[in-house]
Order: structure tokens, then C-alpha cells, then sequence
């Protein structure tokens, strides 16, 4: 067996400062370290052109390596101040929005080309559609509790009491919100040092994550820009929980939010695992409501502390409202006729549609049942008929009710960042519709389907790109396919 080659630029763990040159998709600066023996790339999540940056090789090839970043030591000469707390979701704030639209539409229309094997995309493009709003965009947020903070002074960790984000690349590790981030609420995120304050008070020890005991765990906060009300949810464990007075929590948070406070909701959760989810365990309602109302596109939508729901609603109208627009170009192939809604999630996109169309038949499947329950309700609180939700994995539906082959017109697809899967997209394919509505959150997996989808007579005829997170690297695609 040939003796692997040793990598003769960087090995796995080595401390690098690199100039980021270039920009690939999903956020990946492209550094690069030159030699005698040649050049050799680094790539670099969440940077820029033009940064210094101090990162940490993490995989290491012959051709390139990837790695972690620790710190931005330079800021490029296209980035501008803000008044907002830098945070790990947001590692793009400092860039003029219109920069952010020019990297995302590059890098993703550059996917379909080499992946895709879509040699003509910049002539099928179709529209790149902004976020109506640029800043305080999100109508969720989790903040997190840790026994280890950050000193942003001396740059090392310290044990402190912690109220807000983990640093970049360390889950053991919180850092405190001092001030708005510029994603969510001012309000909210003006006073989560009020909040991390008063928990502190209390002598209940925040999570720590290595020795995995304490007692507060997550803060979430579900936002409803319709009636501007705040729903809220506190996560511990129930270790000690008889010394936590939860009646005088929800005091604190209806004298700070007065009328905007719409409920308390209380978590317990004792799972140790790193990776535990704040909406995991028994909930229980302590004050108000358990449920906040959103509109999209003249619908009501009603939103548990669990529902999936758009994080960011007003530009989640424009990308249905695009959807549709794809949809509806045909109305032979909608109206009078089966449309299937395949991974509807709570049904807003089939809603939409069934309001809009003419007798049209909408059959939505998703595999979460629990979202299933919440598009039922939807539906009939918005007096909209003509819908049939199933809840089963998409796949198996196809399966057990092949009477849908060739009756169906349109498909309309909205999976999960994992893409379709190559069976389901087989099956799928095999209904034989005349057109499909591919909506992605991850183009890399879209462009792989449409390699696919191609090879078996369906042709793309428009691609759109929808900001949905301002000032990261995440965008979604909205394409239109006929068959040939």
C-alpha cells in the first residue's frame, strides 16, 4: 500500500494568520499559502476577502485545508462600523448589505454551474429579493446560560455567570449580551442584562457544560410582529427548582415588557447531552398564554414555543409570494387540478396557494406530525377548503398512494437542509408532473437535485435568491422546472 504524502504546507491543528483573497459559498473565505513547492488553499468559514484572520486547521488534504476560525485580527477595508454586539450568527454585520448580496448571488449562481451542470444559470436568473428589513429581522431567539464566560478584555475564559451566545467553535463557552445584536428585539436584547442579573441573584448556578450540572439553562424568546407581543420560555432542570420563585420571574418580565409580554412558559430539562435542545422536555404554562398569532400574506398563523415557523416572516411573505408567482404562471396546471405541497411543514405555502387558485385540490405531506396538527388548524382558522395534510415521511406517502401518478399537474418541494433524498426524489419524479416549484434553504443540495432532475426531462426555467438572514451566509433559492 502506497505511503500517503504528507501534506507539505499545514498540519491538522496548526495555528494559522492568513489574508482571506476570495469568497466560496456558504460563508468560506479562501486564504492562501505560498511557497516554492506552490500554492496551497485554505478555506475559512465566516470571513471575508480582505481580513486578517488567526484560525485553526481542523482537516488537513494534499490540495487544501479547512479550518476553525479563532479571531479576526484585520477587518477588511469594506466593512463599515455598527452600533451592535458582535455575535457568532451574525459574522457579516460589518458588511455593507449590497457586498453581502453580490457575494451570495455569485457564489450560489457559480453551485448550479458546477454542480448543477447548468451552463446557461445567469441567463435563467430571475430576481435576488432583499429582506424588508436588514436589521431586528428575527422573531426568535435562544439565549444560553453557561458557568464559563468569555472576558473580551483579556480574551480568555473565566468563570462567570453567562446569559447569551457561545463563542464561535467552543460549546463549553457563553459570552455575555451586554447590548442589542441588531438580529433580534432591542428591547429584549437591551434588557437580557437585566435578566441574566436577577437569575443571578438568585444563588442558582448557571449550566456548566464539562462538569454538565446547574441549574439555568436556555432563555427563549418567540416574537410576533403582527400584535408586537413577546412570548417567552425559561429552561432549567429541576434540580433545586423548589428554590426558583417562577410567579416572580413573570413579574420581572411583565414590569419590563408591560403589554408586549404575552406569556411564561417554564422547561424542564435534565438532559446532559452537549447538543440538548432548548425546546426539549415538560413544559408548563406559569403566566399568560402559551401561543402568539403571526400573519403572512393576509393568513393568521398561531405559533407554539415548538412550531416551526419562518424566522423571519416579512421576508418569508416575499419568498412565498415568489413561490406562487412560479406556481400560478401556469394556472391550467393549478387550478381545477392536484397540486402537491411535499415537505409543507404547517401547510403556510399550500394555504397561500389554496387561497389564491380556482378549485384547486392541495395534498401537503410532512413527516412531522406535530406540524401537520398546526397546518389543520391554520387551515380551518382561515376558512380555507380544498387542503389534505398527511402526516408521513414523504417518500413512504409516494408509495402507498401511487393513484397520485400522473394525475398530478404541480409539485411544489420545500425540503429540509438535507436535500431530497435520491429515492424520494425517484418517486417523486416518477408522479410525472408537468412542473415542479423547488424551494431550497440549501442550494448546494438544490443543485445536486437539479443534475437529477434534468437527466430526467425536467429543464430550469428560473431561479430567484431570497435574503432570509441578512449578514450571514445563508440564502434561499426559488426554482421553477418543466418537463420537456
Amino acid at each position: 500500500m502506497p505511503r500517503r504524502e504528507r501534506n507539505k504546507f499545514v498540519k491538522r491543528g496548526q495555528i494559522l494568520e492568513l489574508r482571506i483573497e476570495d469568497y466560496a459559498f456558504g460563508g468560506k473565505g479562501i486564504g492562501r499559502i505560498r511557497s516554492e513547492e506552490g500554492e496551497f488553499v485554505v478555506f475559512v468559514p465566516n470571513t471575508l476577502p480582505g481580513q486578517k484572520v488567526k484560525a485553526q486547521v481542523k482537516k488537513s488534504s494534499k490540495k487544501y485545508a479547512e479550518c476553525k476560525l479563532i479571531d479576526v485580527l484585520e477587518h477588511a477595508d469594506t466593512e463599515v462600523e455598527v452600533p451592535f454586539q458582535d455575535i457568532p450568527g451574525a459574522p457579516y454585520i460589518q458588511l455593507p448589505i449590497e457586498l453581502q448580496h453580490q457575494y451570495k448571488k455569485e457564489s450560489t449562481l457559480s453551485l448550479f454551474q458546477r454542480i448543477g451542470k447548468v451552463e446557461n444559470i445567469h441567463d435563467l436568473f430571475d430576481e435576488f429579493i432583499s429582506s424588508p428589513n436588514v436589521f431586528h429581522y428575527r422573531n426568535k431567539m435562544e439565549y444560553g446560560f453557561s458557568a464559563i464566560g468569555y472576558d473580551r478584555t483579556l480574551k480568555t475564559d473565566v468563570d462567570i455567570f453567562t446569559l447569551g451566545f457561545k463563542r464561535r467553535g467552543v460549546w463549553w463557552m457563553g459570552d455575555n449580551l451586554e447590548k442589542d445584536s441588531g438580529l433580534f428585539d432591542k428591547q429584549v436584547e437591551d434588557h437580557i442584562k437585566v435578566i441574566r442579573t436577577y437569575c443571578e441573584k438568585t444563588g442558582l448556578a448557571p449550566w456548566h457544560g464539562p462538569r454538565k450540572e446547574g441549574f439555568f439553562r436556555y432563555f427563549v424568546v418567540r416574537k410576533s410582529y403582527k400584535t408586537n407581543e413577546l412570548l417567552f420560555n425559561l429552561v432549567t432542570t429541576s434540580y433545586e427548582l423548589s428554590k426558583f420563585d417562577l410567579n416572580a420571574f413573570s413579574q420581572l418580565l411583565q414590569d419590563i415588557f408591560k403589554e408586549r409580554f404575552a406569556g411564561l412558559l417554564h422547561t424542564i430539562n435534565d438532559e446532559v447531552g452537549d447538543r440538548t435542545i432548548a425546546t426539549s422536555g415538560s413544559i408548563e404554562l406559569i403566566a399568560g398564554k402559551d401561543k402568539i398569532v403571526e400573519e403572512l400574506l393576509g393568513l393568521n398563523f398561531e405559533i407554539s414555543m415548538k412550531s416551526f415557523f419562518q424566522t423571519n416572516p416579512k421576508s418569508a411573505e416575499k419568498l412565498y409570494t415568489k413561490v406562487i408567482d412560479y406556481a400560478l404562471e401556469n394556472r391550467e396546471a393549478v387550478d381545477n387540478s392536484v397540486v402537491m405541497d411535499l415537505f409543507c411543514g404547517t401547510g403556510t405555502i399550500g394555504q397561500i396557494l389554496a387561497s389564491k387558485s380556482e378549485n384547486a385540490k392541495i395534498v401537503g405531506v410532512d413527516i412531522v406530525a406535530s406540524a401537520i396538527e398546526d397546518a389543520k388548524k391554520n387551515a380551518k382558522r382561515n376558512g380555507i377548503e380544498g387542503l389534505q395534510f398527511y402526516a408521513a415521511d414523504v417518500g413512504k406517502f409516494l408509495q402507498v398512494h401511487p393513484e397520485y401518478q400522473n394525475k398530478i399537474r404541480t409539485i411544489i418541494l420545500d425540503p429540509a437542509r438535507a436535500g431530497i433524498a435520491p429515492k424520494t426524489l425517484r418517486k417523486i419524479i416518477h408522479l410525472n408532473a408537468d412542473r415542479m416549484v423547488y424551494v431550497s434553504c440549501n442550494p448546494a443540495t438544490q443543485a445536486r437535485d437539479t443534475e437529477e432532475l434534468m437527466n430526467n426531462g425536467y429543464q430550469l426555467k428560473k431561479i430567484s435568491l431570497v435574503d432570509q438572514f441578512p449578514h450571514t451566509s445563508h440564502i434561499e433559492t426559488v426554482t421553477l422546472f418543466e418537463k420537456v
